[in-house]
């Protein structure tokens, strides 16, 4: 259609009667979205999933891990690279990283002489715990009783250094493609005298959404999400697991209570243990989506404890995030580069496609034969 021989005004008229006389369809127009949590914006882009991949293709998943070896310096009994030998464990076994990159005494960097260059002291620790003894298993192929452990755990390492630390980072990166040299299963727990940048985020709007609206924000996210359903993942008594309405990583997910909590230390053992079901429930179906050991990386983002005593943290509520790297398949990745490091998030597919491929998916794990899959399905709650 010509616009020739129209003012500015009417060509502009014309332009936007043309571009909402076609209806918005999310499989083939693009719209941005905004993420609370992190103040920005991801463009969501479904119809690019169309583009044929001429990429590389990440080799496949070694097929056997042993059971045990005595040069992983993970294992029961094996000896670490700083010549202590590992007790013989046979649940969780949480101990410092032998390369840390926080030290609990690193000196002051010293004022700076103009503000373009500033830096500020950083301390901290830098841990290491094993989920379980065996370097053949995932979370998803342990047990609901061998989680809850690893849940406790958590519980008491986020309370004992969040007495003395600010900020307690406990997560963790599973698989080759997330940087993961390790394939015993493991995590980290980095303490910190600062909050993180993502933290930081996470503070400003949570605390920003609760002075305007009188409520937390995740805790009204979780309500809209429970009541829409489009993007529910799974839900449970006391959780709940939906890929946000601003993922970026295809298959991200969000794992928080629809309770008011804000920090593992709290759970009850009913919540705790609802919470290791619910784990093992999305990391399976995560694993049989492209039957593989998925890949991704986790973190708990739990209230960061303030300079003061008694700092009300009602506008927190706890979370846990899962950015996973897979694509289309079990050895095509997603690569966050060009546009998406440089200019803005981008992502294909969109949230509410992403959530109902995971909702779809069964509970019980692809690897468990005829027999146990029915033992499974049978002792699994409902």
């Amino acid at each position: 259609m010509s616009h020739s021989g129209e003012g500015p005004e009417q060509r502009q008229q014309l332009l936007e009667a043309e571009a909402t006389a076609t209806a918005f369809r999310a499989s083939e127009h693009q719209p941005i979205r905004y993420n609370p949590l992190q103040e920005e914006w991801v463009l969501v882009s479904a119809h690019h999933m169309k583009w044929p991949w001429q990429g590389p293709v990440e080799p496949p998943l070694l097929k056997t891990v042993p059971r045990h070896d005595p040069h992983n310096p993970l294992c029961p009994g094996a000896t670490q690279d700083n010549g202590e030998v590992n007790p013989h464990y046979d649940s969780t076994f949480l101990f410092d990283n032998d390369f840390p990159a926080l030290q609990p005494d690193a000196p002051n960097p010293g004022p700076s002489d103009h503000p373009v260059f500033q830096a500020e002291p950083a301390r901290g620790v830098c841990k290491v715990m094993c989920f379980h003894p065996w370097s053949d298993v995932t979370l998803p192929l342990t047990s609901v009783p061998e989680i809850c452990a690893v849940i406790d755990a958590w519980a008491s390492v986020t309370e004992e250094l969040g007495t003395q630390y600010p900020w307690v980072q406990i997560f963790e990166n599973k698989g080759a493609m997330m940087g993961c040299s390790n394939p015993h299963p493991h995590c980290q727990v980095w303490a910190s005298s600062f909050p993180p940048n993502v933290v930081q985020h996470e503070e400003r709007s949570q605390r920003a959404y609760q002075s305007q609206h009188g409520e937390p924000l995740l805790m009204e996210h979780g309500r809209q999400e429970l009541l829409r359903k489009e993007r529910l993942v799974l839900t449970s008594e006391h959780w709940l697991v939906l890929v946000p309405f601003w993922a970026v990583w295809l298959f991200q997910t969000l794992l928080l209570p629809p309770q008011h909590v804000w920090q593992l230390p709290e759970l009850t053992p009913a919540e705790g243990d609802d919470l290791a079901s619910i784990m093992k429930k999305l990391l399976t179906k995560y694993n049989n989506l492209f039957k593989t050991s998925f890949p991704y990386s986790m973190s708990w983002h739990r209230a960061p404890r303030g300079s003061e005593a008694g700092t009300p943290w009602d506008h927190w509520q706890l979370h846990a995030h899962y950015y996973p790297p897979l694509l289309r398949s079990a050895t095509l990745r997603i690569f966050m580069v060009g546009y998406e490091l440089l200019a803005q998030a981008q992502r294909d597919l969109t949230p509410e496609q992403a959530a109902e491929r995971l909702r779809a998916l069964p509970e019980v794990h692809y690897r468990l034969g005829k027999k146990d899959r029915e033992t499974a399905a049978i002792a699994s709650p409902r």
